[in-house]
């Protein structure tokens, strides 16, 4: 794949600004004194973008020493840590060749539909993020045998030459929502709430809305959009019930995945899901990685996904279920590391959202909700920043720290002497909490 020059300069742009931040800064660190990073935060910060941006130019774990398996949060995925067996492995570890495949649909009717690795992408919505985004995440998922989802902003056309590998969303706004955006899908998703903001509805600002983006969503060019919450046609599971049988109608070839924020009683909403007829149980827990959402509503309303997916898991386990379903599970989750503690704790995959932008440039400044906020021409449907991004130097980089991501799961795997990731998932005597280390 080729990489275009703009591209490339928006890589070494985000390198030399944070060089040179953090040489202006280093005449003032001490042994007691820890410089504010230029860019990221406490989830992601500054070695954890600069280590993905690396795997994504590389393909493999990095060399550069810089930590690319947890940030600094002080909670979350950050302070849970696999209980790898000390010495030396067995022979028989040594020598595994961990399989990394996910069957996506486990019912008994219904397409069969199994991806090579644990993860694919989850939705950015035409509006919220640029074409060229999408092409290349589009062309990512198809490389990779995985999928990428529309978000809820509508289908453009130009996906249409990877719809193999595009997941349809049907959201609260319908916007883009049409019969043939459904029938070519592979997979139907429904989103009845987002983690990073439950409760809200969706809001795309209008100077994002572009004459294109309007014309996707059916409304009025510079005026803000908002979907509602929740479905207003749906207030039980015999109302979900109906949603499901409409999909399955209209295309009864794909599956069928409800995606859902983490209330109290999310293991019941689980539940209902499942005799809803849905192959697919989408849990988004908080701190998505929108930068649309409020603040306090990422930090204080849906329950943080590393609390949701044991919850989940075991009720499902106790219904007699868990092995009729695939539990999917996003809102954090940053790493390949923590994509295995998912797992480890009762997830048969995750959907990435975040890494995908960081692996091309995102430097999680948070202005991914106004219209030229976005200065790598990621989130941004400005005609002149999304030129910023060529789609296929877009691909190669998600590709890319994949691929890197799939040698450390093989070796996160040979180390625990777990012969697949399926056999991980729930295998919670594997972690360990740090506040919980000595005992």
């Amino acid at each position: 794949m080729s990489e275009s020059r703009a591209s490339r300069a928006a890589g070494l742009t985000m390198a030399r600004h944070i060089d040179h931040m953090r040489h202006g800064l280093s005449h003032v660190a001490t042994r007691d004194y820890h410089p504010p990073s230029a860019v990221g935060n406490l989830r992601w910060t500054e070695d954890l973008l600069l280590s993905t941006y690396e795997q994504a130019a590389t393909g493999r774990p990095p060399l550069s020493g810089r930590e690319y398996r947890v940030g600094r949060s002080g909670g979350g995925f950050d302070k849970i840590h696999f209980l790898f067996p000390r010495g030396t492995r067995s022979p028989d570890a040594s020598n595994l060749e961990p399989d990394l495949s996910l069957i996506l649909n486990r019912r008994e009717t219904g397409p069969d539909i199994r991806m090579p690795l644990p993860v694919y992408g989850g939705g950015f919505s035409f509006g919220s993020v640029g074409i060229n985004v999408m092409l290349a995440r589009a062309m990512a998922a198809r490389h990779l045998g995985s999928f990428t989802s529309t978000g809820e902003g509508g289908y453009p056309t130009p996906l249409r030459a990877y719809e193999e590998s595009v997941i349809t969303q049907i959201a609260t706004g319908l916007f883009g929502v049409h019969e043939e955006n459904l029938i070519c899908a592979p997979i139907l998703e429904i989103k009845y709430a987002q983690g990073a903001k439950p409760g809200l509805g969706g809001h795309l600002l209008g100077n994002k809305v572009t004459a294109d983006v309007a014309g996707m969503r059916g409304s009025v060019p510079w005026v803000s959009l908002f979907s509602p919450f929740p479905f207003h046609s749906v207030y039980s599971v015999e109302d979900h019930r109906k949603h499901v049988d409409w999909l399955r109608t209209v295309n009864p070839r794909a599956a069928i995945s409800v995606k859902v924020s983490t209330p109290t009683d999310v293991d019941m909403v689980a539940v209902g899901i499942y005799h809803a007829g849905a192959h697919i149980i989408h849990l988004d827990g908080g701190y998505g990685g929108t930068g649309a959402a409020p603040e306090i509503a990422k930090k204080n309303i849906a329950m943080p996904i590393e609390y949701a997916i044991p919850k989940v898991h075991r009720t499902l386990i106790e219904e007699g279920i868990r092995d009729e379903v695939v539990l999917m599970v996003s809102g954090g989750i940053r790493t390949a590391f923590d994509v295995a503690k998912a797992i480890a704790m009762g997830a048969d995959g995750c959907v990435i959202g975040s890494s995908e932008l960081v692996a091309m440039g995102c430097t999680q400044c948070k202005n991914c909700e106004t219209g030229r906020g976005c200065p790598f021409g990621l989130t941004t449907t400005d005609p002149e920043l999304i030129r910023l991004i060529d789609p296929e130097w877009g691909a190669e980089r998600i590709v890319n720290m994949y691929s890197s991501w799939q040698i450390q799961w093989r070796e996160i795997l040979r180390r625990l002497e777990v012969p697949s990731i399926a056999a991980l998932r729930g295998r919670t005597d594997l972690l360990c909490h740090e506040d919980f280390e000595r005992e």
